[in-house]
């Protein structure tokens, strides 16, 4: 009976003592085998070309090649291997570079070893993994009403809300009448389904509709 091959995979971070902290968490797993360490997306890149392993485990954030940026020339050139990110950061833009690049998963340094053998395993084959965290804020993503634009006069009302003006003081500063004022707030709260003058201006925030210096 043949011997079944493990995963062979190339671990990159630039921590050192981080790679070193997995690539010493997956040497005693015989379905795992680790074929090259590398400290950036650059030479793990080279190490990919060299090896043609099955799975890249990545870090996100490392110098002269990122892991998003790693992940899209690996989707790019080298098809038979996948991506799996490994990382501490678990903000929403983060997480959409990543998978938005090709990544198959997205896992948190927090992982036990055993959480992480399975993802690999699974990353592998083709299966998308996320953190639990990850997968909440997809889901939430997704969930969240898409942005409605605004029109220049309505981003200047709702700016002038935000500064705490009153609806005469916004009429004096955009030389409108107030009546005007008040049927560009009810637009607002249509489009941004806010309750209120503050409810607008927090929804605006959140959407990324109304930036702040």
């Amino acid at each position: 009976m043949s011997e079944v091959r493990g995963v062979r995979i190339v671990v990159a971070d630039d921590h050192t003592v981080m790679r070193a902290g997995v690539v010493a968490l997956l040497a005693s797993e015989p379905s795992i085998e680790i074929v090259a360490e590398a400290g950036d997306g650059q030479a793990a890149l080279a190490e990919i070309e060299r090896h043609t392993p099955d799975l890249a485990l990545l870090d996100l954030r490392m110098p002269v090649l990122d892991g998003a940026a790693t992940t899209e020339r690996i989707v790019a050139g080298f098809p038979g291997t996948r991506v799996l990110i490994l990382t501490t950061y678990d903000t929403d833009a983060e997480i959409e570079r990543a998978v938005e690049a090709g990544a198959v998963g997205y896992l948190l340094k927090d992982a036990t070893r055993e959480q992480l053998v399975a993802a690999i395993h699974a990353a592998a084959r083709g299966e998308t993994v996320l953190a639990p965290r990850v997968a909440e804020k997809l889901v939430a993503r997704m969930r969240r009403p898409p942005v409605v634009p605004l029109t220049a006069r309505e981003s200047d009302v709702l700016n002038a809300v935000a500064d705490g003006l009153t609806n005469a003081e916004i009429g004096r500063r955009l030389v409108i009448a107030e009546a005007t004022v008040k049927t560009h707030l009810l637009r607002l709260f249509a489009k941004l389904d806010a309750k209120d003058r503050t409810h607008a201006v927090v929804i605006a925030l959140e959407r990324g509709v109304l930036r702040r210096g």
